[in-house]
């Protein structure tokens, strides 16, 4: 998965990647065994499968972290669900892969939300680099629309180093009541 995440973000291949605005890697090891071990914090991949057999190569994958919320500033309730480390092997994109996986982390946060969510203010959240007009028209065509929120891109080291001066990252939702069952 690591291999997939950083050639999917970083590799200039695919129509998903970034390497023209961000240089290095996207994630570490130790990044992914983080998101494996939080508590409401779910990673799902999508294996290659030849002859019914799991091959070991990772087609696609998707994360889905209820517990972003816990440290959101005016979060009272658990209501919302952050979408990250979406990525399907550049090989397969433009094919629907990544709409089926969408679609699946989707259903799987609104079931759960639904069942958390009393005032029917449940959201699905992600970021996306303010420099992507075509990652963007596809979120919006999948119901998410633009928060009017955004941070700088972190200087961390564990994401990759900007190539460009004043790189954002643009946060979108969608609500609940748009996501289907």
């Amino acid at each position: 998965m690591l291999r997939l995440l950083n050639q999917c973000y970083r590799d200039d291949v695919g129509w998903t990647n970034e390497a023209h605005l961000v240089g290095g890697i996207r994630t570490t090891v130790a990044e992914i065994e983080k998101v494996i071990n939080t508590p409401r914090h779910y990673l799902f991949v999508f294996p290659q499968v030849t002859e019914g057999k799991e091959t070991g190569d990772i087609l696609g994958c998707i994360a889905v972290d209820f517990g972003q919320a816990d440290n959101r500033e005016h979060s009272s309730q658990n209501n919302d669900a952050y979408i990250g480390m979406f990525a399907v092997h550049c090989d397969l994109q433009g094919r629907g892969v990544g709409n089926q996986i969408l679609q699946a982390a989707e259903t799987f946060a609104g079931r759960h939300l639904k069942s958390e969510d009393t005032q029917g203010n449940a959201r699905l959240t992600m970021s996306i680099l303010s420099q992507r007009p075509e990652l963007l028209a596809y979120y919006q065509r999948r119901g998410y629309v633009l928060t009017g929120k955004s941070m700088p891109f972190p200087v961390d080291g564990n994401n990759g180093e900007p190539k460009v001066e004043g790189l954002q990252l643009l946060e979108l939702e969608k609500r609940l009541s748009a996501i289907g069952d």
